[in-house]
């Protein structure tokens, strides 16, 4: 993994991050509050033998007065919560359509937002936005036909497939919370701990591969997600009156969650990892196997990699810490971060592994700022070895070194597959994740006369699972009636982007993202054809509203970040296997200037290019500065003479009817129509059309 432009990596001691204050020591005192369960001792006997281990909190200077603490108004909101119920119960029972602030953060652990329309002058319309969790993407033919009836029934009439393997629902009300939450944990759905200071949906490959190793991922990924689960109740309480909808946990789940022997645990509380107050941040872990990248693992706070001996055994796992994207404008002590090894640990201790560095992060990371409180700062701040130190205390072992794994791949698993058991799975894009109109009531005609289940991949697209060899032609055939179109026919730059929902209903958004998308992929292929660059080339292009990063922008060999009205920073330098961390480009480039900034940008790396280069890879050659230069020098192509005169249509009246029908896929007539002329000419061989 490398960062660009030769800027500073964001690894390691960073001494740019504010201090913690002197008083600061992860978790409030428990003699300041009766909700608080007493913190067992960090280590036992092995504190004596490593005296310089950092200790989970510290000692008071005396021991009847301990030193106050300061915490942000989160903390203090879920330490009187009451385990995340109070006062979001009684605000539930209100006639006001909306939440008060403190029921805003606790609605988040029970994987909810409220929003409101930014598009409507004068009062606001208050709506909830529900994300599910869905380990591994899975999602059952009972669920996603759940779902589907929920989106017309109380949402705005779409499903939103996002970047980290769940649905969103947007606009319930709120008196239709309960309703709508109660029927997601009936339909064996959960969207608990999808939002909040907890552990989210934990990311593995969505592909139903009947391998070894993508089959223990997959087990992996569901076991450390309930190893992370809250066990205090609070969410089935809220929604289904106290009754449990679950399944048996595996046994190993249950024994690594209750184990106290290095001192991870609260004794006696109904949160025995989270305790009263949680974590810091949110907290986000991927798992995936050698050289599969289609879950960006070194995004997330926790890369888990499968390790296998030559005959294909799941032997272990690599271990990668301290990635994350979110960051805040003009504050620069904020910024997007890969994830570096920690470590290889054998298969029988991931859980006890994930637990330790999860406990680590809830004990030290920041509580009195939540813009520097994901892991990846508290890395930054102690450097990975005072990490990796203090981790293996709460883990009881030492980490052993990583092992070598071949090159990542970025893997879309678009088109027809098969799944290594007798049957097909067949993944189809879609444009931002969002299912709607047509191709939403064609899904639900294939899932249910089918009976599939679905996977939901990282790259906001959708796998049809478990097909029959028969149905393959049929299926083929209502997918396209309705929009879902094979790879082939899906430009390039469409199969690899990803937008955040942003406007309306994102808080957050200075700009647009997923409205915006499609123009902005039309106009870089419009510069594409105008600089000579082929059809079936493209770049990785990904855009924000804002610097959150939802859309994992700083990944990406061209990201968008809404910085505005209109306007948006540039960020260069990802690469197509997700492995390089973009740097900022320019700042504040209007919407309608884009075409000055890419149209040098692809001309030189056309011309200027070794083989094989990507785009980002260029850009990283070449240096920011000198980019710059192409930018600000740039006159426009030179001019040539004329190769081609080409005329696409004869008659007006084609034009209008190919027009028609490329609106329908948010394309122009000529678009449309050098696509189907170039997938004519592919299929042609030696004179014969097949």
């Amino acid at each position: 993994m490398t960062t660009t432009f030769g800027a500073a990596a964001a690894v390691g001691k960073d001494s740019s991050i504010p201090a913690l204050p002197s008083s600061f020591s992860g978790l409030k005192s428990a003699s300041t509050s009766l909700l608080l369960c007493k913190r067992p001792q960090l280590f036992r006997s092995s504190a004596a033998q490593h005296p310089s281990l950092i200790r989970a909190v510290s000692t008071p200077v005396k021991p009847d007065a301990p030193v106050e603490q300061k915490r942000s108004k989160v903390e203090i909101i879920k330490e009187h919560s009451n385990f995340i119920r109070y006062p979001l119960n009684e605000e539930l029972l209100t006639d006001a359509p909306n939440i008060n602030e403190s029921a805003i953060q606790l609605i988040k652990f029970h994987g909810s937002y409220q929003q409101y329309n930014r598009d409507e002058r004068g009062g606001r319309s208050y709506s909830f936005m529900l994300r599910t969790k869905n380990p591994c993407g899975k999602v059952s033919n009972e669920l996603y036909l759940a779902m589907d009836d929920l989106a017309d029934q109380f949402g705005i009439g779409t499903l939103r497939l996002t970047t980290r393997q769940t649905f969103q629902l947007h606009g319930v009300l709120k008196k239709d919370l309960k309703t709508v939450m109660s029927t997601i944990i009936k339909s064996m759905g959960s969207t608990l701990g999808a939002c909040g200071d907890l552990n989210r949906n934990v990311l593995a490959p969505a592909a139903p591969i009947h391998r070894k190793d993508y089959l223990f991922a997959q087990e992996t990924a569901e076991n450390i997600a309930a190893l992370l689960t809250p066990q205090s109740g609070f969410y089935y309480d809220m929604w289904v009156d106290g009754e449990k909808v679950m399944s048996a946990e595996p046994p190993e789940v249950v024994k690594a969650r209750n184990d106290n022997s290095h001192g991870t645990n609260f004794t006696n509380s109904p949160e025995p990892i989270y305790g009263t107050q949680f974590l810091p941040r949110k907290f986000k872990i991927a798992v995936t196997i050698p050289g599969d990248n289609s879950v960006d693992l070194f995004t997330n706070d926790i890369g888990v990699v499968v390790v296998s001996d030559a005959n294909g055994e799941p032997q272990g796992f690599n271990l990668y810490v301290g990635g994350g994207m979110g960051r805040t404008h003009r504050m620069e002590n904020t910024f997007p971060r890969l994830a570096e090894p920690l470590g290889y640990v054998p298969k029988e201790d991931i859980l006890y592994a994930v637990k330790a560095i999860v406990v680590t992060q809830r004990e030290n990371g920041r509580r009195d700022d939540r813009r520097y409180s994901r892991m990846k700062y508290l890395i930054s701040s102690w450097g990975i070895e005072k990490f990796r130190t203090v981790v293996e205390g709460y883990y009881g072992k030492k980490f052993e070194p990583c092992h070598e794994l071949p090159r990542w791949e970025f893997e879309s698993y678009l088109g027809w597959h098969e799944q290594g058991d007798g049957g097909l799975f067949c993944g189809l894009h879609v444009d931002s994740g969002r299912i709607k109109g047509a191709m939403k009531t064609t899904l639900r005609e294939v899932i249910e006369k089918y009976n599939l289940n679905v996977r939901i991949t990282p790259n906001q697209n959708i796998i049809l699972c478990d097909i029959r060899q028969a149905w393959k032609r049929p299926i083929t055939t209502a997918l396209a009636q309705g929009g879902l179109l094979q790879p082939r026919y899906v430009d390039p730059l469409n199969v690899t982007a990803m937008a955040c929902p942003a406007m309306p209903l994102c808080p957050l958004a200075i700009a647009e993202a997923e409205r915006g998308i499609p123009d902005i992929l039309k106009r870089v292929r419009t510069v594409f054809e105008k600089v000579g660059l082929k059809y079936k080339e493209s770049v990785v292009i990904r855009i924000t509203g804002c610097p959150n990063g939802c859309a994992r922008p700083y990944m990406a060999e061209l990201g968008l970040v809404g910085d505005g009205p209109n306007s948006y920073q540039f960020w260069l330098g990802g690469t197509p296997n997700q492995t390089t961390l973009a740097t900022v480009f320019k700042e504040k480039v209007k919407i309608h200037d884009l075409e000055k900034v890419l149209e040098p940008l692809f001309y030189h790396w056309k011309r200027k290019r070794l083989s094989k280069e990507s785009f980002g890879e260029f850009t990283n050659r070449m240096g920011k500065e000198k980019m710059l230069e192409l930018v600000d020098k740039w006159e426009g192509i030179p001019q040539g003479p004329s190769q081609y005169n080409l005329k696409l249509f004869a008659d007006k009246e084609t034009y209008e009817k190919v027009d028609a029908i490329a609106k329908l896929q948010d394309k122009s007539a000529q678009q449309l129509a050098m696509e189907i002329i170039r997938n004519f000419v592919a299929s042609n061989q030696n004179g014969k059309v097949e």
